[in-house]
């Protein structure tokens, strides 16, 4: 069999699994979502919100790379963080208008990912994993000797700025709105990924890598891509967050970081196209609500994580797509 008729075949039946049902009840929960987002900010702080809506897009960005390239990255927080110390940077010092920052940061995550990727990918499982892990490590401790990251301090006072200089998003329903359009954006991008034949080849190189390499397939090509498209998303992520929060700081490049998109994705469901929506509000919440109890947060996130395993390995939505027998 040719390569280009392989290729279709391995496609076309991956596609067939996605019934016509499937999407219909994709798009209803979207527009739930989008009529949630559009009211929340009316019900609910509106930085929480964004909050929200920022790590989810963080969390859906790598869930393209776990659950459906099957790379178990603990080094996110590089490119999450170092958009926004860019964003930031371009916002402030060079006066760039917010559509302009955020595009730096997210190039910057774009280049970053294809070097530490094309690094990483030379390896498997574990050595993966770490390989990403201490290279997000280095990093960090260049976020932190950098004179224009600000150190320890960070970028403080970020200007919000003139969106296409003509839009005020000072205001945070302003900003709101322009979170919630660059929150879908992403998300439709990522549904469109891993709904394309590029997304069912990576399922099959997620599945049965060595079955796909016989095949033909330049695996190594896919990994890379799926690679710098999650760090690129991610960047996009980060970048909204500091002008969200006007600040980008060492939080949003410690390992902790992706440390905590790891657990996002797990609580909400790993290899799900809702699960991170699902997974960032539920830890961003108890963040933010339970504050008061000081470093015990930590505690009650590490016992929703055991509860989640023990119980229902698939995660909050993957439980409820296997109970009603559906694809969420």
């Amino acid at each position: 069999m040719s390569g280009a008729s392989t290729t279709d075949a391995v496609t076309d039946a991956a596609l067939a699994r996605e019934t016509k049902s499937d999407r219909t009840l994709h798009a209803l929960i979207f527009v739930g979502l989008a009529m949630a987002v559009a009211i929340a900010p009316f019900l609910l702080y509106p930085v929480l919100v964004m909050k929200i809506l920022c790590f989810a897009l963080f969390a859906l960005a790598f869930n393209l790379l776990l659950g459906y390239g099957g790379l178990l990255s603990f080094g996110h927080a590089a490119f999450f963080g170092m958009a926004g110390y860019v964003c930031a940077y371009a916002a402030k010092v060079w006066g760039l208008t917010p559509e302009l920052a955020i595009l730096c940061g997210t190039a910057v995550s774009a280049l970053l990912g294809f070097v530490l990727g094309s690094l990483a990918i030379r390896r498997q499982g574990i050595y993966f994993a770490m390989i990403t892990l201490a290279l997000a490590q280095m990093i960090y401790f260049i976020s932190l000797q950098a004179k224009f990251t600000g150190g320890e301090d960070g970028i403080q006072g970020v200007p919000r700025g003139k969106l296409f200089g003509l839009l005020d998003i000072s205001s945070d329903l302003a900003l709101y709105a322009v979170t919630a359009v660059i929150f879908f954006a992403g998300f439709l991008a990522i549904y469109r990924i891993i709904h394309s034949p590029f997304g069912q080849v990576l399922r099959a190189i997620r599945d049965n890598e060595p079955r796909m390499i016989s095949l033909g397939y330049r695996v190594g090509r896919y990994k890379l891509i799926v690679f710098v498209l999650s760090a690129t998303i991610a960047g996009l992520a980060g970048s909204t967050k500091a002008l969200v929060f006007q600040l980008a700081s060492l939080t949003d490049v410690h390992w902790a970081m992706s440390g905590e998109v790891v657990l996002v994705t797990l609580v909400g469901g790993m290899g799900t196209v809702f699960g991170p929506v699902a997974g960032a509000a539920v830890i961003v919440a108890m963040e933010t609500y339970l504050a008061q109890f000081g470093a015990s947060v930590m505690i009650m996130q590490g016992s929703v994580f055991v509860v989640c395993v023990m119980l229902f390995r698939e995660g909050i939505v993957g439980r409820l797509a296997r109970l009603f027998r559906v694809s969420l």
